[in-house]
C-alpha cells in the first residue's frame, strides 16, 4: 500500500528514488489554534471508492475515505496501524499528521457513475472520522454526499464529529433518493474518562444531540456504543447511564462493541494505561493476553447487560419512521471487473 497508491504522477509511481511524499503533493501547517502541531499532506489519490479485504471483519464492501490519520486523538483507535503502512508512527503520527486526498469528491463523482460501479452501498468513517477537525477546512464531503446523492447510491456514515451536521440538508436531500443511515459513536458519557481518551472530539452529549437532530431530520440515526472499555467504563451502573442517555437521546438502534487492541493500538492504550492506571495493565494483559479481542464470555456477558438496558428503556422504540425514498436505480451490469488497483483500500 505504503504512498505509491497515493503518489500524483506516473513518474513519481515508476522512480524507485522518488520521495515518500511525492513530487508536487503539498505540505501545510496553520497557525490556528486548533490546528497547532498538526501537518497537513494534501495528496492526488487514485481512487476514492475502495473495496474492503475479504477477511476483514465488517459488515460492508465498499468504503470511501477522504482523510488517512485522526485528529480526534483516540487513544484506542483501532486504524492507527495504518499510518505505518506510511512510514509514520501509529501514535504521535497517527493524531497530528493528515493525509489530505483533496481530490476527493472529484473522484466519487467520476467513480459512482462509471458504468462499472454496481451501486453497491458505501460506508464512510469506518476507518477515521470523515467529520474530523481537517474537515471544517477541506470540505471535502460536501461534494462526496453531493456525488452519492446525484448516483442515488444508498450509504452510511459513523462519527464522533458534530461537524456532520453542516451537511445536514444534503444528507436529507440524498435520503429522498437513496437509503441513508447514519451513527454517532458513544462508548460512554463519562466526562473525565472522555477527556482523557478522546481528547480531540466533541462531548458525548454534544455526539448525542447530533443522533436526535438527525433524526428529527429525517436521516435515521443510531449509536455504535463502542468502545466499552474494560474496567473502565463496564460497570452495571456506568452501562445504564450510558444507555439511558442514548435513549433519551432518541437513537433509532444501539451497537454495543468491546474494546479490541489491535497492533498499533495495542501498544499506545498500554502505554497511556501503565501511566494513568497502573494497577489495570496486569488486568489488561490477562484480558487481551491470546489476541486482540477480549474473551467471548467477557463480551456476551457486558452485550447482554447493554442488551437489557436498551429494551428496558426503550431504545428505538419511538423511533421517527424515514422519509419517503424513490428506489434506488438499478444496478448497471458490469462489462468487466474494475482493475484491482481502483479497489484498493486506502
Amino acid at each position: 500500500m505504503r504512498w505509491d497508491n497515493l503518489r500524483l504522477t506516473p513518474a513519481d509511481e515508476a522512480d524507485p528514488a522518488a520521495p515518500l511524499f511525492a513530487r508536487g503533493a503539498v505540505t501545510r501547517t496553520f497557525d490556528t489554534p486548533e490546528f497547532q502541531g498538526m501537518t497537513f499532506y494534501e495528496i492526488q489519490a487514485r481512487s476514492i471508492v475502495n473495496r474492503v479485504p475479504a477477511a476483514s471483519r465488517v459488515p460492508f464492501e465498499y468504503t470511501i475515505n477522504p482523510y488517512r490519520g485522526c485528529s480526534h486523538r483516540c487513544v484506542y483507535c483501532f486504524a492507527r496501524k495504518t499510518h505505518e503502512y506510511l512510514d509514520l508512527d501509529a501514535g504521535a503520527d497517527f493524531d497530528s499528521k493528515i493525509v489530505v486526498k483533496v481530490n476527493a469528491a472529484e473522484l466519487a463523482r467520476k467513480e459512482l457513475s462509471s458504468p462499472r460501479w454496481g451501486g453497491h452501498p458505501v460506508a464512510m468513517g469506518t476507518n477515521v472520522d470523515c467529520y474530523q477537525r481537517a474537515e471544517g477546512r477541506y470540505r471535502l464531503m460536501p461534494g462526496i454526499l453531493t456525488a452519492l446523492r446525484e448516483a442515488a447510491n444508498p450509504f452510511s456514515i459513523l462519527t464522533k464529529g458534530t461537524l456532520i451536521l453542516r451537511d445536514l440538508d444534503l444528507l436529507a436531500e440524498a435520503a429522498e433518493v437513496t437509503e441513508v443511515g447514519a451513527d454517532v459513536s458513544v462508548g460512554f458519557v463519562d466526562a473525565e474518562l472522555w477527556r482523557a481518551v478522546e481528547a480531540g472530539t466533541p462531548n458525548p452529549r454534544r455526539r448525542l444531540e447530533v443522533c436526535r437532530t438527525l433524526n428529527e431530520h429525517g436521516v435515521p440515526c443510531g449509536v455504535l456504543m463502542a468502545p466499552i472499555l474494560p474496567y473502565l467504563t463496564d460497570s452495571p451502573a456506568q452501562l445504564e447511564r450510558t444507555v439511558k442517555e442514548i435513549a433519551d437521546a432518541g437513537a433509532t438502534h444501539l451497537a454495543p462493541i468491546v474494546l479490541h487492541l489491535r497492533p498499533g493500538a495495542r501498544e499506545w492504550w498500554l502505554r497511556w494505561l501503565s501511566r494513568e492506571h497502573p494497577r489495570l495493565v496486569p488486568r489488561y494483559l490477562e484480558l487481551y493476553g491470546r489476541g486482540a479481542y477480549a474473551p467471548k464470555a467477557y463480551q456476551a456477558r457486558v452485550t447482554a447487560q447493554v442488551r437489557e438496558l436498551a429494551e428496558r428503556f426503550g431504545v428505538g422504540r419511538d423511533a421517527p419512521a424515514g422519509p419517503r425514498r424513490r428506489p434506488p436505480r438499478p444496478a448497471p451490469v458490469p462489462p468487466a471487473p474494475p482493475p484491482p488497483e481502483q479497489l484498493r483500500l486506502l
